[in-house]
């Protein structure tokens, strides 16, 4: 099975559990008269929304390189990641102003009605489902190296927060009774603050891919020493990193000696080049530029 075939399958899963729970939820918001219950049912269908653009651009994302891009197609996969979090944005929104015009209507002496049962059911299954989905997403992204499939897992581990917030707004309305109604909207916009929080750590990681941004310093020391472990060279300098995709470009300034001969220069270059790629993976691409020097 191709990583693209892997992605595929972990997103189908989550798309799966996504329209089943959304289903539920909206119904059992719409019976059970809960504005928590309906933020949480939107959120999930903001869940299947970004699993169809995950779908659609990893699709483009693994892609060979061709004449138009010379280094592939990864940066798409960055792009799905940006939506993602775009998606969770606007869900959050939405949230946020529902449930502050309910609660306005609560403080202008409008009686709010209780949420059902079968609301405060439905929290509980989605906390359980959506947790796992999150589980087994975030694993099988990490494995495959797709920040897509990461940021998608951070959408399911989201829903199973506001499915959290909506468990206790519904169960406090439905216990303390109709002075306590409203919890549950009250319940409907912390669950839409913890969104927001989480879609803006994913905008920020993709927008750092999309402008460019290094590798961390200590990934760029670790490329530095793996360098200097090679005989016949020194002083590596000029290091530039950047993410595309689910790979990383390497490009590096590397002195040698001199008088050696071009075929050596070259050996080195290829063996540095095969280090790299066995610690970041065989589709990194690596540039270097070799500089005579004395190497002591």
């Amino acid at each position: 099975m191709t990583r693209e075939q892997k992605i595929y399958k972990v997103t189908l899963v989550g798309s799966a559990g996504n329209v089943a729970l959304l289903t539920f939820k909206f119904v059992a918001g719409f019976l059970g008269h809960s504005a928590a219950m309906m933020a949480d049912a939107v959120h999930s269908l903001s869940d299947f929304m970004t699993d169809i653009i995950v779908l659609l651009f990893v699709r483009v994302s693994a892609k060979p390189q061709d004449e138009s891009h010379d280094y592939g197609h990864g940066k798409y996969e960055t792009l799905a990641s940006f939506f993602v979090g775009l998606a969770l944005v606007a869900a959050a929104t939405g949230i946020i102003v529902s449930g502050s015009v309910k609660f306005a209507s609560w403080l202008r002496g409008e009686q709010l009605p209780a949420p059902g049962r079968l609301a405060l059911w439905a929290a509980l299954l989605s906390i359980v489902v959506k947790e796992l989905l999150y589980r087994y997403t975030v694993h099988e992204g990490k494995k495959l190296e797709s920040d897509a499939v990461v940021a998608n897992a951070w959408h399911h581990r989201s829903d199973a927060l506001s499915s959290i917030g909506a468990a206790i707004g519904i169960g406090g309305a439905i216990l303390l009774g109709d002075r306590w109604t409203v919890l549950d909207p009250l319940a409907s916009i912390v669950v839409g603050a913890l969104l927001v929080k989480v879609a803006v750590d994913l905008l920020k990681g993709s927008m750092n891919e999309l402008t460019e941004s290094s590798l961390s310093a200590d990934t760029e020391k670790e490329i530095e020493d793996i360098i200097k472990a090679c005989p016949d060279v020194c002083e590596p300098h000029n290091i530039r990193t950047r993410k595309i995709g689910n790979r990383i470009a390497i490009e590096a300034h590397i002195r040698m000696d001199g008088d050696t001969p071009l075929r050596v220069a070259h050996d080195r270059a290829t063996d540095i080049e095969h280090r790299l790629k066995a610690r970041f993976g065989k589709q990194t691409h690596v540039t270097l530029h070799m500089e005579p020097t004395k190497c002591e």
